[in-house]
């Protein structure tokens, strides 16, 4: 029996969560599908201090379960289940999930977000739950007075090697430039915390052990040098990358994968829109997934009253 709903949200971090509430508050019956719990990226993040209204700060987890709560409260389904197909089908979507379910929806909001790029260097798959991770909340505590490296200068890499140095003997943090592309007030932070060491101007070439990390293969792009720095873990923070594979044949995306969409959220297909990270822009941060979320349901609620 097929289960018919006004809209359907692929994606549970916090742009799909505020276009759930918003459908929802709008009384139109919304169904959220999540491959495992709702929260993405958000709820690998330690602490958030640039996200309006908790000027102290809030745990991820702790923010998106708040986030969750509340759209719930108003009538949001959520449902686990990996996404296999968007199709049209008989003038409203169709969408398969997990264990072929099909679902029926008049609009559908992808807000699938992105995940942590690779490096694509020797040993990194077959090392990986090994030392290798993605996810400094996850695993630090795995390496109590060990020495670890973080790859990356943004953000997350910044902010996630501060994390560790909670756990570990030292953190050294590695970045192909010479200076980090954080935001200032992390950085200064960063450059007082005593376990955190910083090797500039290197990028990394190959991971060095058989059963588990030993170390990782750095080579300076500057002076041409190629070292070996000791390490029992590495967490790789080096972009994002949309998860956008589910609608790569349906609606237009950028030679990034990223999904083109207007001002509106509105995507190139009549009836799908998009929101968050796996939309293209200019920043990828809580608020702006916040505020596509809003506009894609509010965009969704008015396709529906024109249309059906």
């Amino acid at each position: 029996m097929e289960k018919i709903y006004d809209v359907i949200i692929v994606g549970g971090g916090p742009a799909g969560l505020t276009a759930g509430l918003y459908t929802s508050r709008s009384r139109l019956k919304t169904l959220l599908l999540e491959r495992f719990m709702p929260g993405g990226q958000v709820a690998l993040t330690d602490f958030i201090e640039n996200y309006p209204g908790f000027p102290d700060g809030i745990n991820g987890v702790d923010l998106m379960q708040k986030m969750e709560m509340h759209a719930v409260r108003f009538g949001l389904q959520i449902e686990n289940g990996e996404v296999a197909k968007v199709g049209l089908g008989e003038g409203t979507w169709k969408v398969v999930s997990t264990g072929d379910i099909e679902y029926r929806a008049k609009a559908v909001i992808i807000a699938t977000g992105a995940e942590l790029k690779k490096l694509g260097i020797p040993g990194e798959l077959e090392l990986r739950g090994k030392g290798i991770s993605y996810c400094a909340t996850c695993d630090g505590p795995f390496f109590k007075e060990k020495e670890v490296v973080v790859i990356g200068g943004g953000d997350s890499a910044v902010e996630e090697g501060m994390y560790l140095t909670r756990f570990a003997k030292s953190v050294s943090l590695i970045h192909r430039r010479d200076q980090l592309r954080a935001a200032k007030v992390i950085q200064e932070r960063a450059f007082t915390n005593p376990k955190l060491k910083f090797i500039w101007d290197s990028v990394p070439l190959e991971f060095i052990g058989s059963s588990a990390v030993e170390g990782l293969k750095i080579k300076n792009v500057k002076l041409n040098e190629i070292t070996i720095v000791p390490a029992s873990g590495v967490f790789i923070y080096v972009g994002l990358v949309p998860r956008s594979e589910l609608v790569k044949d349906l609606v237009a995306l950028d030679a990034s994968g990223n999904i083109i969409a207007d001002m509106n959220m509105t995507t190139s297909v009549p009836g799908i829109f998009t929101a968050g990270d796996v939309r293209k822009t200019i920043l990828r941060q809580i608020a702006i997934a916040v505020g596509d979320g809003a506009t894609a349901a509010y965009s969704a609620e008015k396709y529906i009253e024109g249309n059906f």
